[in-house]
């Protein structure tokens, strides 16, 4: 029998994430996957970032971890979305090399310390009533921990539809996982259906590019990982066509053949993705609907037609991609399918994603309601530096809404519950003029050190960024310019009499950084990196101050923890509507409990008063 600190079970970006952190904490870590070679595999698009998700992916690197550093070894396109809006809702996203970025994954985890990656089936948990200490594998072999990561996917009890052809499958040609998802059915969590779909992948060789608009990445990329400096792999560029009145009439024709409007299907889909199917449907007044067609490697002649994911069967999908413009003679090289799946309510987890009434037991990604491979690797993130911590003798790693982007999906997540996938949008985050993308390892890293999930090279590469950027800042604060001398240096400003600091004028910088320098008598000459970094500080400037005071107000509240075992049943004064609620919630902090709906400020002061009290009488003992 072999001992570990931590078990994760799934080799997909959660199961991949959570092994990673919590080897480079120093738990001794097994990583349990189906296939070895299947570590990495992006099953759905060839991309990682985007608006939200480029949030979580530069936060998840702020921590060393590993989605971001291999998405810019595999990066084939480099774009940074919402250019013409603010630095806070812009979004990096690379289109990436699915071969790539699968390697790269294998070489970063076959290299990591203290991890042992393992290829067999999980299909029971060793435990002694609610301690979780260990699982069985398909061949009997036992391994025990001190913690277990579930990280299953789409695996549970995963069935794949094409039209009204169903099969048994976590993904395309690979099997469910059908004896855990038992077991989970026996502990009794609350737990429901949802689905995720892809499109039908296209040989490139068959598509009449000539035809098509062609769209480029940014002539000067923006990485994904703060450790990169410039794409280390070819750079290529995507085709852009649309949909048809032709098209839309051969998918209404065929609605009743769909798995989804056939009735085959009774998971949720994502709103925010939806079908061709659901877009046909849902707004019939629009005669075209565009597609990205994106290569899915430099070497690989696979197309993925990203904006046509589908259920319908393959012979009207084979029918309605070949009228569009430029795939009129396509091949299909895979249909497109709808998977439905398992999953279990999310508000069943604590915030650090240790599942309430169990000792030792995890859950990350898919199966907590989530869709999108940031979102799951920032929950590996979560439960895996948790899971380590919890096995290593030390505190918590918990996020806060207050501090990333990573803290509002997991309280949205543990606090409201899923209705339909969950996916980040910048849009969730009431701190997003602090919680940019550009400075999230300045947010994060000093608590990532401070766990001791970063490495040295890290740690240097981050202080000596640090180090410039006080210097270049103080460097800043103390020059002073009238308004007068900046206007007429060709900025935009008040005269109002009021001097500002050379940061200050930063704000007013309409052009590029690059320039300010030359117009502005005596400023400091500073590197183009450094000085975008302070104006886009600057740009923010009073903002942030602001929310920086609600956000310490926040974190009050989340610090005022609510133990699980709280006694709501017998808190004088509180309705038993609201107790009904506390208990089946079981909030963990005052934070929490605010947000339960139809929660009252006189609920939360009984709370308080009740914690207080207890607080005072453990103080007197």
């Amino acid at each position: 029998m072999k001992q570990f600190d931590v078990i994760v079970v799934g080799g997909g970006h959660a199961g991949c994430e959570a092994a990673a952190v919590s080897a480079r904490m120093g738990a001794k870590t097994a990583l349990i996957t189906l296939k070895r070679n299947s570590l990495g595999v992006m099953s759905c698009n060839p991309a990682i970032g985007g608006l939200g998700k480029g949030h979580l992916v530069r936060e998840i690197d702020a921590f060393d971890g590993i989605m971001g550093v291999a998405a810019d070894l595999a990066g084939i396109q480099f774009r940074l979305l919402n250019q013409s809006k603010g630095p806070a809702v812009q979004g990096p996203r690379t289109q990436a090399d699915r071969k790539l970025y699968r390697h790269a994954i294998q070489k970063i985890l076959s290299s990591t310390q203290n991890l042992q990656i393992i290829e067999g089936e999980a299909v029971d948990f060793i435990q002694n009533g609610t301690k979780i200490s260990g699982v069985t594998l398909h061949d009997g072999t036992e391994l025990t921990s001190h913690s277990v990561i579930l990280t299953a996917g789409t695996f549970l009890n995963g069935i794949i539809h094409i039209g009204d052809k169903r099969s048994s499958g976590g993904r395309m040609g690979d099997l469910p996982s059908i004896r855990l998802a038992q077991k989970l059915a026996e502990f009794g969590f609350s737990r429901g259906r949802l689905k995720t779909g892809t499109p039908p992948r296209l040989d490139g060789k068959t598509i009449d590019w000539d035809k098509l608009q062609m769209q480029a990445g940014d002539e000067t990329p923006t990485m994904l990982s703060f450790l990169s400096e410039k794409p280390s792999a070819p750079q290529i560029s995507c085709g852009i066509t649309e949909t048809n009145e032709l098209t839309h009439e051969i998918v209404r024709s065929n609605l009743s053949r769909s798995a989804m409007y056939g009735g085959h299907i009774e998971g949720v889909g994502p709103r925010y993705c939806p079908s061709i199917e659901d877009k046909i449907v849902r707004f019939a007044d629009k005669t075209s609907h565009q597609i990205f067609l994106e290569p899915e490697g430099i070497d690989d002649d696979t197309v993925y037609p990203n904006g046509i994911s589908t259920s319908l069967p393959a012979d009207v999908q084979e029918s309605y991609v070949r009228s569009i413009e430029g795939l009129e003679n396509t091949v299909i090289l895979q249909p497109g399918y709808a998977i439905e799946y398992d999953f279990f309510d999310p508000r069943g987890l604590s915030p650090s994603l240790l599942v309430k009434g169990f000792s030792g037991l995890y859950f990350a990604g898919q199966i907590n309601g989530t869709t999108g491979y940031e979102e799951a690797a920032a929950q590996g993130l979560v439960a895996g530096s948790n899971a380590a911590a919890a096995a290593l003798g030390r505190d918590e790693n918990i996020f806060s809404r207050a501090d990333s982007y990573i803290g509002v999906m997991i309280d949205d997540l543990t606090t409201r519950g899923v209705s339909e996938p969950y996916r980040m949008f910048t849009s969730r985050a009431e701190y997003r003029l602090v919680l940019r993308a550009d400075n999230a390892d300045q947010r994060l890293t000093p608590k990532a050190i401070a766990l001791g999930s970063v490495g040295a090279k890290r740690r240097a590469i981050f202080s000596e960024k640090i180090e410039c950027l006080n210097r270049y800042k103080l460097s800043l604060e103390t020059i002073t310019y009238t308004p007068k001398q900046i206007s007429d240096s060709g900025f935009k400003v008040r005269q109002d009499g009021s001097r500002r600091s050379g940061f200050a004028v930063l704000s007013h910088l309409e052009g590029g950084v690059g320039e300010i320098s030359q117009r502005l008598p005596q400023f400091p000459d500073i590197p183009v990196e450094y000085l975008t970094q302070l104006w886009r500080e600057s740009l923010y400037a009073n903002y942030s101050d602001r929310q920086a005071s609600e956000a310490v107000k926040l974190k009050r509240d989340e610090e005022t923890r609510i133990p699980v075992e709280f006694d709501y049943e017998n808190l004088s004064g509180l309705s038993r509507e609201l107790c009904l609620k506390l208990v089946f919630h079981r909030p963990s902090s005052i934070a929490q409990a605010s947000r339960i709906e139809g929660m009252t400020p006189a609920a939360l002061v009984l709370i308080l008063s009740r914690l207080k009290g207890a607080s005072n009488r453990r103080d007197a003992i």
